[in-house]
């Protein structure tokens, strides 16, 4: 499998690291200077870890060029629908995920199950708090934000989640996300659901940065094999 990686930071270089383990080839690094199309076309398959800023136009060059694309770039989702939209246009092919990780991405699944266990019983206030290194820009994290839309389509007692900052309080019905900046955290989210009597509690925490690499370069080989708009839960096989 010949690779394009669009965003050459660390992480541009863990997958790299990773993608050659399981055999394949990097054919084109893409930094600040860019690419030409001809260029992207070499590439089998691309892998977008970039900035917020260029995320959208990667995403929509590679699939203008026939090129599947992987994207683990957060920050730019609000044009989500357009780039669904042209790839069901153009018979592209597309997996965007918040976080690579397999072990995260279980952990999305096991979130939406406790979810589902705890609606109903509105004894217990349910907060999400999210721990990154002081490099991470955006916040909440975008694993947050996923995690967060997982417990709001099953909990009826919450319509929305509130980031809250500086001791402030959710309203009654806002699902809670605290975001903490403290190096050398790679990730931690806790999902915690507290009454006066107890809490129950599940953690995700990742160690280093492989496992999001690892799971971007799983999800690349899948996305060749099955074409199409996909998510990690196709790759997983928890669909």
């Amino acid at each position: 499998m010949k690779i394009a990686l669009l965003g050459y930071g660390k992480m541009g270089v863990i997958i790299e690291k990773m993608a050659l383990e399981r055999g394949h080839e990097v054919v084109l690094r893409v930094g600040r200077d860019g690419c030409t199309d001809e260029e992207l076309r070499r590439a089998d398959v691309a892998i977008d870890f970039s900035l917020p800023s260029v995320a959208f136009s990667n995403i929509q060059r590679c699939i203008e060029n026939d090129v599947p694309v992987v994207s683990g770039t957060t920050g730019w989702l609000d044009r989500k629908s357009e780039i669904e939209a042209l790839c069901k246009e153009r018979n592209g092919s597309f997996i965007y995920a918040s976080n690579f990780s397999l072990g995260v991405n279980l952990f999305f699944a096991l979130n939406e199950h406790l979810a589902k266990l705890m609606n109903g019983h509105e004894v217990y206030n349910a907060k999400l708090t999210e721990i990154h290194h002081t490099q991470k820009l955006d916040a909440p994290s975008g694993t947050a934000i996923t995690l967060a839309e997982g417990m709001l389509k099953n909990l009826e007692n919450y319509s929305s989640w509130k980031l809250v900052e500086n001791g402030e309080l959710a309203d009654e019905n806002q699902l809670p996300i605290e975001a903490e900046r403290i190096d050398p955290t790679p990730g931690t989210h806790i999902i915690q659901y507290s009454s006066e009597i107890d809490d129950i509690e599940i953690k995700h925490t990742a160690h280093n940065r492989n496992g999001f690499a690892l799971g971007a370069v799983i999800a690349s080989e899948y996305l060749l094999q099955n074409p199409g708009i996909r998510t990690m839960k196709d790759v997983l096989g928890l669909a």
